[in-house]
Order: C-alpha cells, then structure tokens, then sequence
C-alpha cells in the first residue's frame, strides 16, 4: 500500500523547526504539485532550486514531517512551474515512484488543503495561527481549536464462499473494480458501518465480519478499516445507482487483474484471491 514505504522510516512528529535549503519544498496549486517527473519517478524541489527570495520562502514554510533524514515543508503561496519543475495533477501520485516520495507527496497534499481551509476561525471569522508547540490551527480572539481532519470510513469485501463482489463507482474519476465502502456517520460504529453500507448499496445482509487492516488514505483525508464479511441469505444484487455504476460477483479465479498494489481495496482483493 501506499503507505509501505520500508525499509524507509516516517516520522509526522510535530516541529516549528526552520526550513534549510536542501529540505524539501512542497508547492501547490489548487489539485496541481510542482515536481520534476520523468518516466514516472518524480522528484520534488529543494528549497536551493526554487526561484525568489530566500526570507520570503523560509518564512512561507511549514515544517510537515520527515521521512529518514529528508525534511519536507509546505509553502503557503501558489506554486509556479520553473526550470525543470512542472505543475503536475495530484493524481500522478497513485503510479509515481519511488513509493515513498509518493506517500510524501499526497501526505502533504492533504495537510496543504487543511492548512489552506482553516485560515480563519470557523466559530467567530477572525484569523487563525498555527500553534507553535502541536499541529493545531489556532484562534486567539476565541479560543478556537481545529486539528487535521481525518474521517473514518470501511472498505467491505462481501464473499459468497468461492466468489466476491466487486463492484464500480458512478460518476467517479476512478473507473476500475472496487470494493464496497463507506464514510461511518456520527453515533455509529465501525462494524455498523459495514452493514449499513453493503445494505444501502447493494441490498445484502452479511454477517460474520472480520477486521483485516487499516489504512491512511489522504486523497480524501481517510482512514480506511478493512473487513471481510460473508453474505447471509439472498445473494440478490439490490444496485444503488446513485453510488454504483455496476455490482457482480467474480468467482476467485475470474477475480480481474489489478494494475496498482497502492490500496488497501487492491490488497484486500488480492488477498482473496490468492486464499481458499
């Protein structure tokens, strides 16, 4: 998965510690990052090679976190393609390598967004600060408080002995067989997410459910709970069309090939099909 970045080490630990200019700079602009790609391996700027003043991107920086002895930074100001580094779609990060600058890349999209979303107070409107001891935004005129933003959600893989149901989203970007999955709503827990979301998307009751794995998933500020549960009684596909363009079971060996290991829906997949 996407995350999996051994044998490198990550480390989110909060530091107000100022940027160096051989860190790491990471630049947005809207869904767009400024790197240099090529062939598919991607490399993102030292704040050495970025063009304009050296005080003025220093103090535009806030440290993210690290991953071994590389430091990264987001700079608050909209990026502009220079030299060698081009404004590229966030989505190269789903096939980009190396992995690990992958994970770095849309790690630090995530907090971009939730830095950029949170400039001013939610409760009185007046302007936030970052808290110099914890990743916290900040309201001194109120005493608001406001963290990242991270949402519980479940990927399901629904089995009916030797078969699985594989289903696609409608509507999405995202074209390829998934597994069912879902946001947990308020005053619900995990394990009842799972059977309110295979009940409201293809009309199935299931029982017998098994944690697998969890995953962080910053494309939509997620973090995902995997379980396997069994069909009980009808098999009968009941399909959402509003959150489903299609929904059929595979047997294991007719399971389709997946073209990416960066999910825990491709793992989960993957598991099933290579245990009876």
């Amino acid at each position: 998965m996407i995350q999996d970045i051994a044998p490198h080490t990550f480390s989110n630990a909060y530091s107000n510690r100022e940027p160096e200019t051989t860190d790491f700079a990471l630049c947005f602009n809207n869904r767009t990052v400024l790197l240099h790609e090529q062939n598919g391996a991607i490399r993102f700027p030292r704040f050495s090679e970025l063009r304009g003043d050296t005080d003025t991107l220093f103090q535009s920086a806030t440290y993210l976190f690290s991953i071994d002895d590389d430091r990264f930074y987001w700079i608050d100001q909209p990026a502009e393609e220079q030299g060698e580094f081009r404004l590229v779609d966030i989505s190269v990060f789903r096939k980009a390598f190396p992995r690990h600058s992958a994970f770095a890349g849309i790690t630090a999209y995530s907090l971009h967004k939730w830095y950029d979303n949170h400039r001013f107070c939610s409760h009185c409107g007046a302007k936030m600060s970052a808290h110099d001891k914890e990743r916290m935004m900040h309201c001194e005129k109120c005493g608001n408080m406001e963290y990242p933003k991270i949402m519980p959600a479940v990927i399901v893989a629904v089995t009916n002995g030797d078969k699985i149901l594989l289903s696609k989203y409608a509507n999405r970007e995202y074209t390829r067989y998934a597994l069912l999955a879902g946001f947990t709503e308020i005053g619900e827990s995990v394990e009842e997410t799972v059977r309110r979301e295979v009940m409201e998307e293809v009309g199935l009751h299931v029982k017998n459910l098994k944690y697998y794995k969890s995953q962080p998933w910053a494309f939509s500020d997620t973090l995902l709970m995997g379980f396997f549960a069994e069909v009980e009684g009808n098999d009968h596909i009941t399909l959402d069309k509003d959150e489903l363009a299609v929904a059929e079971w595979f047997p294991r060996r007719e399971i389709p090939a997946n073209e990416s290991d960066i999910s825990l829906t491709s793992e989960m997949i993957e598991y099933f099909r290579n245990n009876n």
